[in-house]
């Protein structure tokens, strides 16, 4: 098949990734193209220079290549309606509409449709004035829940004992937004959290494998929430039948929801989770992959992803079947630049891929690095690299992937170093 994947970071070159290793696999071998995609994507695709975020370049370059499937990646050319613009032009498209990207697009909106599916979820309160906030993070009482809106590139949220904080960040983000600007302000939810991707085609719903990933920049969840740290999978703590149990409670009520207000949604729903003493509440929907949760969990996948892509895009899941997958435990470790996630420092050169990838068990995907005029790969984002580990257990993954972060080099870069720790050492409890 010819596959345009869109988007930049390290989710869309686990997609590119997991779909250049089915012919390693005994598959067919897809002629692969990223727009605009980013160095290491490069070595697997054909980078096109288009903005991700235009609909109509998007179609364009699609129907110019004569491509079969486009795969949109991240939220914001989601919530802009890229899929739509694709489909429009006649081209399969792995991504929900515009309209039904406002599951991640619009907390209020998310909260507005659990509520009418019945799903379990926090309480909250949509507020649109500083008092509204104030008198919401009161009835809660700490820690403080408060989240944007809109999209904020997974650092909308804040959780925090400090009611200054908070009120802060909700300050901060209303006047963001202007006339328009809502947040959600939401009881705190107990209990480790779990990510699991549930693939629809609208009707249908195929969940894959859940992880866990790290939100928080430094070791022992210290230090701001970033976009995602790190992420392992499988989670051999969860309770028994959770996947099920999210699939019949969450998913398929939601998709079913979504049908019903005539916005169906097709492609990935993730489900973002709280194990709480209370049961699962979901503590927010996104409408792609999650990153850095994908890279580990694509590992995983033995079901070829392109299958599995093409029945979603073209209505047809139910005659799928349920995903195969590795025993293998992955660990995912991001390297991150200098300063982020308050100021990442850009343009530093990245060494060390080829020896990283040299070990056993080891692959690097490409987050925020760009070529420089003399060619030199060099640091372009906050999130620099994944590096992912494969091992038969989880201490073999962690000692892979780690040993796979040694051989880096960036100037200033950062990484926490308790990824998956306290699961290795089966520490995780669910209340």
């Amino acid at each position: 098949m010819k596959i345009l994947v869109v988007g930049t970071g390290a989710r869309e070159h686990a997609i590119v990734h997991a779909l250049a290793s089915e012919a390693a696999a005994g598959g067919d071998a897809h002629d692969l193209h990223a727009a605009p995609g980013n160095p290491g994507m490069g070595r697997q695709a054909t980078l096109h220079a288009v903005d991700a975020n235009d609909g109509a370049a998007v179609a364009g370059l699609a129907r110019e290549l004569g491509v079969d499937l486009v795969v949109v990646g991240p939220e914001a050319p989601l919530v802009a309606g890229v899929a739509d613009a694709v489909r429009e032009a006649g081209i399969w498209c792995f991504g929900p509409s515009a309209e039904a990207a406002q599951l991640e697009g619009s907390k209020a909106f998310a909260k507005d449709v659990m509520a009418a599916a019945g799903v379990p979820t926090a309480m909250a309160h949509v507020c649109t004035t500083e008092q509204e906030v104030a008198d919401a993070l009161d009835a809660f009482g700490a820690p403080y829940v408060v989240k944007d809106d809109g999209l904020a590139a997974g650092k909308g949220v804040v959780v925090t004992p400090d009611r200054d904080a908070a009120l802060e960040h909700a300050r901060a983000a209303l006047a963001a937004r202007g006339a328009e600007g809502r947040v959600v302000v939401e009881e705190f939810l107990d209990g480790p959290e779990v990510s699991l991707f549930c693939i629809s085609d609208g009707a249908a719903v195929v969940p894959m494998v859940p992880a866990q990933d790290f939100k928080r920049v430094g070791d022992d969840d210290a230090g701001p929430n970033t976009g995602g740290m790190g992420a392992y999978t499988p989670l051999d703590w969860a309770p028994p039948g959770l996947v099920d149990e999210v699939v019949a409670r969450v998913a398929q009520p939601t998709i079913e929801e979504m049908a019903r207000r005539g916005t169906p949604f097709s492609g990935v729903l993730y489900v973002g989770l709280a194990l709480t003493s209370r049961g699962p509440r979901v503590v927010e929907f996104n409408a792609r992959f999650g990153d850095p949760e994908i890279q580990a969990v694509l590992a995983r996948l033995r079901t070829p992803l392109s299958r599995v892509v093409v029945a979603a895009a073209r209505g047809d899941l139910g005659s799928l079947g349920p995903l195969r997958w590795s025993d293998d435990a992955v660990v995912n470790v991001v390297v991150a630049s200098e300063g982020y996630p308050a100021s990442p420092r850009t343009g530093d050169p990245v060494t060390g891929i080829a020896e990283a990838e040299a070990l056993d068990g080891v692959h690097v995907l490409h987050a925020g690095t760009a070529r420089s005029d003399d060619g030199t790969l060099v640091s372009a984002g906050g999130r620099v690299l994944s590096v992912v580990g494969r091992g038969a257990d989880l201490a073999a993954a962690r000692a892979a992937s780690y040993a796979g972060v040694a051989k880096i080099g960036l100037q200033g870069s950062h990484h926490r170093s308790d990824i998956a720790l306290k699961a290795e050492r089966d520490e995780v409890r669910v209340p």
